[in-house]
């Protein structure tokens, strides 16, 4: 059975991720998922793990397709 995001990894996203009453964007390529994490690359090999209660949305990252034309 697949995950919930396995449609987008691989994708450049941007994840809007709760903490407390903290709310914050982040953006990435999504690399993996486990049963409760997300596995974000968010620079050169930095990879961070979030737990998928915290993620509010995922969209796909508009910022990808401007530095890359």
């Amino acid at each position: 059975m697949q995950g919930a995001y396995a449609l987008w990894i691989g994708q450049s996203v941007t994840l809007e991720v709760a903490a407390e009453e903290l709310r914050v964007p982040l953006r990435g390529v999504i690399v993996g998922e486990s049963d409760c994490m997300v596995r974000l690359r968010v620079g050169e090999g930095w990879d961070i793990d979030i737990y998928k209660h915290m993620v509010l949305a995922i969209e796909l990252d508009n910022w990808a397709d401007v530095l890359v034309n």
